[in-house]
C-alpha cells in the first residue's frame, strides 16, 4: 500500500466545507470522487483539517492511500482535469506509510478579512462592515489570546474534540490595503468554529460593545 499526500487550494464559496456531510456538496466528496473515477478504487482523503461553510484554503494537505504506485505528476495533471475549476491540486507526494495529513501538521493559519467599504470584487472573500472598528483596542484583546491555552470560551459545545487546549503563536489584525483589514491567526490546532468565534468576540471589542476587561473574563469564565 502506497501513501500519497496532495497539497492543493480551493474557493469554498459553493461548498459546505471541507468535510463530506449527507445531503451537501463538500470539498472533500469532490475530491473523494475524483480521484475513486482516476484509481479505479473508493478512495477515502483525509485532510489536516476541517474549513467550514464557504471558506476558502490556499495551500490544504491531505493524504491518501492507493494500491498502486503512482506517477506523482500525471496523477496530479489528471486528477486536475476531472475536479471543478474551484479546487486544484498543487503537488502530489509519496510519503512514508505511517505520515499523517492531519496529526503531523505542526501549525495552521486562518486569515479572516473585512471590508469597511463595498467592493463587489471581495464579495466572497472579505465580510462587509461598514462602521467604525478600534483595531487598536481588538489588537490588545488578541494578544491576551497568544497566553490562553484553555479555548474552551471559543468552542462549540458537544463535539468530539477531547481537549480545547490550543497553543496560539499569532494573532493579529492588519491593514492590508485601505480599509482593508486581515486577522492572521496561527495555532498548533483549532477547534470547531473557534476562528469565527474569536473574530465575532474582537469584533464586539472593536464596536463598543464589550471591553478588553469583559474580554479578559470570557476567557478566564470559558464561557463566551
Amino acid at each position: 500500500m502506497h501513501r500519497y499526500f496532495l497539497f492543493l487550494s480551493y474557493h469554498g464559496a459553493a461548498y459546505h466545507g471541507w468535510q463530506v456531510q449527507p445531503n451537501a456538496v463538500s470539498v472533500q466528496q469532490k475530491i473523494n470522487e475524483a480521484l475513486s473515477l482516476l484509481l479505479g478504487q473508493t478512495v477515502s482523503i483525509t485532510g489536516a483539517g476541517r474549513t467550514d461553510t464557504g471558506v476558502h484554503a490556499k495551500k490544504m494537505a491531505a493524504h491518501f492511500d492507493s494500491e498502486k504506485e503512482l506517477d506523482t505528476k500525471q496523477t496530479a495533471y489528471r486528477l486536475n482535469r476531472i475536479l471543478p475549476p474551484d479546487i486544484a491540486i498543487h503537488e502530489l507526494r509519496e510519503v512514508k506509510p505511517e505520515a499523517h495529513a492531519r496529526f503531523d501538521a505542526q501549525e495552521r493559519t486562518y486569515h479572516y478579512f473585512l471590508c469597511q467599504h463595498k467592493d463587489p470584487f471581495l464579495t466572497d472573500s472579505a465580510a462587509h462592515m461598514p462602521f467604525e472598528l478600534d483595531f487598536k483596542k481588538m489588537n490588545e484583546a488578541a494578544k491576551m489570546l497568544l497566553s490562553v491555552s484553555d479555548f474552551t470560551s471559543f468552542s462549540k459545545l458537544h463535539t468530539d474534540a477531547k481537549t480545547n487546549i490550543c497553543r496560539l503563536k499569532r494573532a493579529v489584525w492588519e491593514e492590508v490595503s485601505p480599509g482593508v483589514w486581515r486577522f492572521e491567526i496561527t495555532a498548533d490546532r483549532f477547534l470547531r468554529n473557534m476562528v469565527r468565534a474569536v473574530v465575532g468576540t474582537l469584533l464586539e471589542v472593536g464596536r463598543g460593545k464589550k471591553t478588553l476587561e469583559d474580554f479578559r473574563q470570557i476567557i478566564e469564565s470559558r464561557n463566551r
